[in-house]
């Protein structure tokens, strides 16, 4: 999502109360307030398709799998992630969470830099994260960054399965993708058809 800049900063206190009160969503960044801009429809592919397999996955579980809506704070910091997944969360906020295990961002051009320099270096400062999630909506590659692992990306494409450490998911690749109408999607849909004729004529 696009973020647009808005010129006075104000106080945490005074963003939590404008934005319970406002139709547009704002994230806050140390007295900065950016209004955010709408989502393409790969972008909403891609995070409902997560949202929903996580959230199935941890449906009879202690963990709750949050959507755009949930807000994360992180020192002076307040984010939208498109999916977040929090464990055994006692704050009692019903407007924002600081204890996420995962976090999701679907990366688009114009937020591409914020998400993997910005947002990345706050979001490490949270206890409680564990794994930091990046998924490019116009080409395939899901990066996913491990405390386990000292923060190092590791990167997966199509053919691929994804594990999440933290909430022992599996799943792959390409579900994440699932109906996303870009060039590697079709190709690798045109691939498995082709497989599967071949098979067929045997």
């Amino acid at each position: 999502m696009a973020l647009q800049y808005a010129a006075d900063t104000i106080s945490i206190n005074e963003y939590l109360e404008g934005e319970r009160l406002s139709d547009i969503k704002h994230e806050y960044i140390d007295g900065d307030v950016y209004a955010m801009g709408g989502a393409s429809r790969s972008h909403n592919i891609i995070s409902g398709n997560i949202f929903r397999i996580l959230g199935n996955h941890l449906a009879n579980t202690r963990c709750t799998t949050f959507a755009s809506d949930m807000k994360v704070k992180a020192e002076r910091c307040f984010f939208y992630p498109d999916v977040m997944v929090v464990c055994d969360d006692d704050q009692g906020d019903d407007y924002y969470t600081e204890a996420p295990v995962i976090i999701v961002e679907v990366l688009s051009k114009s937020t591409r830099r914020l998400d993997k320099a910005t947002k990345m270096a706050i979001y490490k400062t949270i206890p409680s994260l564990q794994e930091y999630v990046l998924i490019e909506q116009d080409f395939v590659d899901v990066e996913v960054c491990r405390r386990s692992n000292g923060w190092v990306s590791q990167h997966y494409y199509l053919g691929d399965d994804i594990t999440f450490e933290s909430i022992d998911i599996t799943l792959s690749c390409a579900a994440i993708y699932h109906r996303v109408n870009n060039d590697d999607m079709q190709a690798y849909l045109l691939e498995i058809d082709r497989n599967e004729q071949s098979f067929k004529t045997e």
